[in-house]
């Protein structure tokens, strides 16, 4: 008894120790914290992850070079970042992955040697999620909804996964302008634009990728009228809180075959977990450890 109550004593005291933390807005429901803190644990770490919610803070974007200061003050590893912060991280940063200059947009940072380095797992977590969910559907002509930092992430994964035609909308314009010319520039073999009339792209588009924040628990809803959803479209899902959105709900009502944003949310957090640990998590582990945070009660 008294050797394996030592044996425990060492492994814990001789565990290494990770703080982390996601900034966003609205994120009480995300179950990044227990993904994360579960994880940590099956592979031997005191990892703790807390949230630092704008909202619940009562700050704004404009709050975030001091939280950055302040985590690392705090001691630190790294933060991951999301909406409305994954493009505004940037300016406050030291380094940026590849990944992350190409996408602009940053969804991880780590904090390694008196250095902020920014990187982002978003669109590597949206590839792998619809490689495993959505693997046998055409590309041949998609549409997105947002060109946001979420949406620069999922786009730039759409057309590395073979996207041929790739049609942009947002609610400012310039931004879909933008962002289609920057990846019609990374991807010249496919053909990227800011569209025009929603209604005719998804007419004859074979799928549609909603990447905004709209659906979720705090901005109930849909993203575009109903009835331009038509049954030979698949519809892949950013958002998981809640898991099946008001979006996803319509499209399986008309036989669509459908996509939610938890696999991002699982690949995503696992590509981070790896940046901040220098470990490599057990992917099919955290999924289902996700899926049964999906079937705790409220």
């Amino acid at each position: 008894m008294n050797t394996a109550a030592n044996t425990q004593t060492n492994t814990q005291t001789s565990a290494k120790s990770f703080l982390v933390g996601l900034i966003g807005s609205g994120i009480g429901g995300s179950l990044s914290p227990a993904m994360h803190e579960e994880e940590g644990s099956e592979i031997g770490l005191h990892y703790v992850y807390r949230r630092i919610d704008l909202d619940t803070l009562k700050l704004d974007i404009t709050a975030l070079p001091d939280l950055l200061i302040a985590a690392e003050r705090m001691g630190y590893n790294g933060l991951n970042i999301t909406y409305p912060c994954k493009q505004a991280v940037i300016p406050l940063l030291d380094e940026l992955s590849d990944d992350a200059h190409a996408l602009g947009a940053v969804n991880t940072v780590l904090f390694k040697d008196g250095k902020r380095i920014g990187h982002n797992t978003d669109w590597s977590g949206f590839a792998r999620a619809f490689q495993r969910g959505l693997p046998d559907v055409s590309l041949e002509r998609v549409v997105q909804l947002g060109a946001g930092g979420a949406g620069a992430a999922v786009a730039h994964a759409a057309l590395t996964m073979g996207a041929q035609t790739l049609t942009l909308f947002d609610v400012d314009a310039v931004r879909a302008t933008s962002l289609a010319a920057e990846l019609q520039e990374r991807f010249p073999a496919s053909t990227v634009s800011a569209g025009n009339s929603l209604a005719e792209s998804l007419a004859v588009a074979n799928g549609l990728i909603h990447a905004t924040p709209t659906g979720m628990a705090k901005l109930p809803g849909l993203p575009l009228p109903v009835e331009l959803l038509h049954r030979g479209l698949w519809v892949s899902d950013i958002v998981y809180f809640p898991i099946r959105t008001a979006l996803l709900q319509a499209a399986e009502a008309l036989g669509c075959r459908t996509l939610s944003g938890g696999g991002m949310a699982v690949y995503q957090a696992v590509d981070a977990m790896r940046i901040f640990t220098g470990l490599e998590p057990d992917a099919e582990r955290v999924y289902a450890h996700f899926q049964a945070l999906l079937q705790r009660p409220e």
